[in-house]
């Protein structure tokens, strides 16, 4: 699953850090990749650190990824990336991405599966410019080097998967959602977006740039946007995988 969760202030401008733990728990995904989680970072969420908070809230184990540390007191001032598993984490590292304006960082994890591990980065793209977007996108799909590994990544890319600046993840990468047998996203029956797989705004969504890109070696056999209105200004992408023993 990828959420950006909006540092947990939905689309009543509340912040409440339980209604979003709740919409993750009734997921029952074993991977969560989170953007704009907030640890410590100001009144916007209370000072709380809210990637621990929803990794013991679910009980699932947390990597954490910062894109902005500033100095604070007592703790330090932390904004990024934080994945939640509930599968081992074998590896995880933080890289810095390129890039003027807001600091964008990629959150890599390996998580071992049955017979196999899987490689998840999680990032949050530039919302500013489509050359940092490019270089970015770059940067994401050179930290899947290893040959044969299978790869997923995932998260708000703040650009539609057909846009130019994500050349370089097409090159390497398949955007799950049309490869998906089965999808169902927020779309009404009768709509004429139904099944666009459309996450933002979460009121009335009208583009898709939170997306889940897989490797060779990994299939998808659902994907489903939620409804997350109620805990942010983006809808959830949950998508179900099937990795390849061995890979």
């Amino acid at each position: 699953m990828t959420f950006n969760v909006h540092h947990g202030v939905g689309d009543d401008g509340r912040h409440d850090l339980a209604r979003v733990a709740q919409l993750l728990a009734s997921t029952d995904a074993d991977v969560i990749c989170l953007q704009e989680v907030d640890r410590h970072f100001g009144p916007r969420s209370e000072g709380v650190d809210q990637a621990l908070l929803l990794a013991r809230a679910l009980d699932m184990g947390l990597a954490w990824g910062p894109a902005i540390d500033r100095p604070g007191t007592p703790e330090r001032r932390q904004y990024g990336n934080a994945l939640l598993s509930r599968l081992p984490v074998l590896d995880r590292a933080v890289h810095l991405l390129p890039g003027g304006g807001e600091p964008r960082s990629a959150l890599r994890v390996r998580v071992r599966l049955n017979g196999c591990a899987l490689w998840v980065t999680t990032t949050h793209l530039s919302s500013r410019s489509a050359a940092d977007r490019a270089a970015q996108a770059a940067a994401v799909v050179e930290l899947h080097t290893g040959p044969g590994e299978a790869g997923v990544v995932a998260g708000d890319l703040n650009a539609d998967a057909g846009a130019p600046e994500l050349d370089a993840l097409r090159q390497r990468f398949a955007d799950a959602w049309p490869l998906a047998s089965v999808r169902a996203d927020q779309g009404g029956r009768w709509s004429l977006h139904r099944d666009e797989g459309r996450t933002h705004p979460a009121r009335r969504p009208h583009v898709r740039i939170d997306q889940v890109w897989v490797s060779a070696g990994v299939t998808v056999p659902a994907a489903q946007v939620l409804d997350g209105s109620a805990c942010s200004d983006h809808h959830p992408l949950l998508v179900d995988l099937g990795v390849r023993s061995g890979v």
